[in-house]
C-alpha cells in the first residue's frame, strides 16, 4: 500500500472514531477550539505531540517547526509566524500553559553543532533559523570542551529549549499573564531512544524525570 492509500485510509478511521462512534466531540467543536495548552514543538516526524500525550482533537494547539523554536522578539517579519500562534493562543485561546517539548536525535540542533555552510550559494534556511539557537550552543562548547559529541548535542538540546523559554518569557502579552497568574511555562524533553518525558526544573537547573523508562538497557 503507497502512503496516499494509507493517509486515506487513517482519515476513514479518524473518520469512524470521531464522526461516527463518538460524534459530539466535533459537534462541540465546530463553534470554536477551547484547549487549555499550546504546545511548541519540533516538526520531527517521531515525535507527534498529540499521539505521544494521548490527546484527541481540540486538547492542545500545536506549533511545530524544526528544533522547537521560538524566535526573541526582536526577529525580522520572517520569523514572526511563530509569535503570531503564540499570541494567537495567549490573547485569544486564553491557554493556561505554555509547553516548549524538545527531544533527543533532534536533526535540527545537529545542523546548528555540525554549522557546515553551503557551497552552492544559495540561501540557508535552516542555518538562518537555527541561529536562533546559537547561545546553546556556545553555551555547551565552553562548558563541555572534552565531551563526545553526543553528548554535546544532547546537551543543546536541552540548552535550546531554556532559550525558547527565556524568548516566551521576553513577549509582553505572555509576560503579562504569566505575572497574572494566568499562564504557566514549562520545558520538556522526550527522550525517544530510553522512552521517558523530561521537565526542567528552574530549582534544580537539570531536566528531571517525570516519567521515566519502561526498561532500562543493558550493556
Amino acid at each position: 500500500m503507497g502512503d496516499i492509500e494509507r493517509f486515506i485510509d487513517g482519515f476513514q478511521r479518524f473518520q469512524q472514531q470521531y464522526y461516527e462512534e463518538a460524534p459530539a466531540l466535533y459537534r462541540n467543536l465546530r463553534d470554536g477550539q477551547h484547549p487549555s495548552t499550546l504546545l511548541i514543538g519540533c516538526c520531527d516526524s517521531r515525535v507527534d505531540p498529540a499521539m505521544m500525550l494521548g490527546c484527541d482533537p481540540g486538547d492542545i494547539f500545536a506549533v511545530r517547526n524544526v528544533a522547537n523554536l521560538v524566535p526573541p522578539t526582536s526577529a525580522d517579519r520572517g520569523l514572526q509566524g511563530v509569535l503570531a500562534a503564540i499570541q494567537f493562543a495567549v490573547e485569544q485561546l486564553r491557554v493556561s500553559r505554555i509547553i516548549v517539548l524538545g527531544h533527543a536525535h533532534c536533526g535540527g540542533i545537529r545542523a546548528l553543532m555540525e554549522r557546515r555552510t553551503r557551497s552552492d550559494g544559495e540561501t540557508d534556511y535552516l542555518e538562518r533559523w537555527m541561529d536562533i539557537a546559537e547561545p546553546a550552543r556556545h553555551r555547551v562548547l565552553r562548558q563541555m570542551p572534552h565531551a563526545t559529541d553526543a553528548e554535546r548535542r544532547r546537551a543543546c538540546e536541552q540548552a535550546s529549549i531554556l532559550i525558547s523559554l527565556r524568548n516566551l518569557e521576553e513577549l509582553p502579552f505572555v509576560r503579562r499573564a504569566v505575572q497574572a497568574g494566568d499562564l504557566t511555562l514549562h520545558g520538556w524533553y522526550f527522550d525517544l531512544v530510553a522512552g521517558a518525558l523530561l521537565a526542567y526544573s528552574p530549582r534544580a537547573d537539570a531536566f528531571l524525570p517525570m516519567v521515566c523508562p519502561l526498561f532500562t538497557e543493558h550493556a
